[in-house]
C-alpha cells in the first residue's frame, strides 16, 4: 500500500513572506443545522474546540472547527485521526439530518507567514485584511485570484490557507509571485 503524500510534498518559498505547503491535514466537512444541539455536541466533543461563531475558527491543540457557512463546519484534526473522528461524528449524528465526509485528500493546506503575510494575501483576495477587520481566529471563504479558498489567522503574522488539491500548484505559484522579494506595497 502506498503512503499518502501532500499535494506539493512540502514545497516552500521564501520572499517577503514565507510560503509553505504544510503537508497532510485531517479535514472533515460537517453539514447540518449548526444551531442543533446534536451537531454542536458532536463537533465540540470530536475536537475539544468550542463551537465557532460566523466567520470564526476555534482550535484546541491540533484540532479545530472552522465556520464555513450557516450550515457547514470544516473539522480539523490530525490526518491519522480522521477515521476515528469521522466514526465518532457519524455515531453521534445518527438519526440527525447531518452529513460528515472526509475531505482530507481533496485539499491542500498552505501557511503564509511573516510581517508581510497580510500584504501577500491582500494582493490576491477581495477581503479587508486590515488588522482592525481580520485578526487571529477570523476565517474567510473567498477567492484567491481565480480559485476558491479559505484562510484564517493562526497568529498576528501567520495565515493558514486551504484550497482544492487540484489547484495546489496554481495557488502555490500565485502566493510565490505575490511574495516576491522587494514587492512590498506597504499597506499594512
Amino acid at each position: 500500500m502506498s503512503e499518502p503524500i501532500s499535494a506539493l510534498n512540502h514545497a516552500r518559498f521564501d520572499g517577503i513572506a514565507d510560503i509553505a505547503e504544510i503537508g497532510l491535514q485531517g479535514m472533515i466537512t460537517l453539514r447540518g443545522d449548526l444551531a442543533a444541539r446534536a451537531v454542536k455536541s458532536a463537533a465540540t466533543k470530536a475536537t475539544g474546540a468550542a463551537m465557532p461563531g460566523a466567520n470564526a475558527i476555534s482550535t484546541k491543540d491540533d484540532s479545530g472547527l472552522c465556520w464555513m457557512s450557516p450550515d457547514e463546519l470544516l473539522v480539523l484534526c490530525p490526518y491519522a485521526a480522521v477515521p476515528e473522528v469521522l466514526a465518532q461524528l457519524q455515531t453521534a449524528l445518527a438519526g440527525s439530518h447531518a452529513l460528515a465526509v472526509n475531505v482530507s485528500d481533496a485539499r491542500a493546506v498552505f501557511r503564509v507567514s511573516g510581517p508581510a503575510a497580510r500584504e501577500v494575501l491582500a494582493k490576491l483576495c477581495p477581503v479587508d485584511l486590515s488588522p482592525a477587520e481580520f485578526e487571529p481566529g477570523t476565517i474567510r471563504r473567498t477567492r484567491l485570484a481565480q480559485v476558491p479558498a479559505a484562510f484564517w489567522m493562526v497568529d498576528n503574522e501567520t495565515f493558514q490557507l486551504v484550497c482544492f488539491r487540484s489547484v495546489a500548484q496554481y495557488v502555490f505559484d500565485l502566493l510565490c509571485v505575490a511574495a516576491q522579494p522587494n514587492s512590498e506595497v506597504g499597506v499594512f
